[in-house]
């Protein structure tokens, strides 16, 4: 359970100056909500947060330097207290579980309604976890026609990040495909796969690929 304050303190991440000066006077509008910062990009939402410590951060995802992902995993792992919403365009799945796992606790879409928008603010601020609803439709979608999971057996001495990345390796995905599909970095992705090529011992990509192949991965969902 949250120490709250009241009014809930928010702190704005996003790139654009018209959309986050007119969310900052949304904002002031809501006598139970208090705008204590906003941030242009993800390094320094990451800064302000742990400076401020604000109830919320409104985060955006695609921003320079440091994306929105990474920013809410820097941020959830250095202040706990300190809860995300995502406030974003994008819809694609891929892009919503990203955020989860990187522990956003609420996922809304721009054009959200000013009644939406707040009550979405509190919830997570009280500790709820919330989508937007047509979020929630694409999640409940997405689970209805996964595939099968793979069998997780087959490597365990690799992270659950890690046997995605090989499934998606698996699915003959680059590199810069995989981190554009889980919204990361090109870095993150090429240390991870350094690190799975070295828990499988294998000598490369066509090495890993195959074993892969071999124990069930490598199919498309949807």
């Amino acid at each position: 359970m949250s120490n709250l304050d009241s009014p809930v303190r928010v702190l704005i991440a996003d790139d654009h100056p018209i959309f986050r000066d007119g969310l900052r006077i949304l904002l002031d509008s809501m006598e139970d909500v208090i705008v204590v910062g906003d941030a242009a990009d993800g390094f320094s939402a990451v800064e302000q947060a742990l400076a401020l410590r604000p109830n919320l951060v409104l985060m955006d995802i695609k921003m320079p330097g440091l994306n929105g992902i990474e920013a809410t995993a820097q941020i959830v792992l250095a202040a706990p207290d300190v809860r995300v919403l995502m406030l974003t365009m994008f819809e694609a799945a891929d892009a919503i579980f990203a955020a989860m796992r990187a522990g956003a606790s609420g996922y809304l879409l721009k054009g959200a309604r000013q009644d939406e928008v707040r009550r979405a603010i509190l919830s997570v601020a009280h500790g709820e976890i919330i989508f937007d609803a047509q979020i929630a439709g694409l999640v409940r979608q997405y689970f209805v026609s996964a595939a099968p999971p793979v069998a997780e057996d087959a490597f365990p001495q690799l992270s659950g990040r890690e046997l995605e990345i090989l499934d998606l390796l698996a699915q003959q995905l680059s590199n810069t495909q995989i981190a554009e599909r889980l919204v990361v970095s090109h870095k993150t992705i090429r240390n991870h796969v350094s690190n799975i090529f070295h828990k499988l011992h294998v000598a490369g990509r066509s090495d890993a690929i195959r074993a892969a192949r071999a124990a069930g991965l490598g199919r498309e969902n949807g």
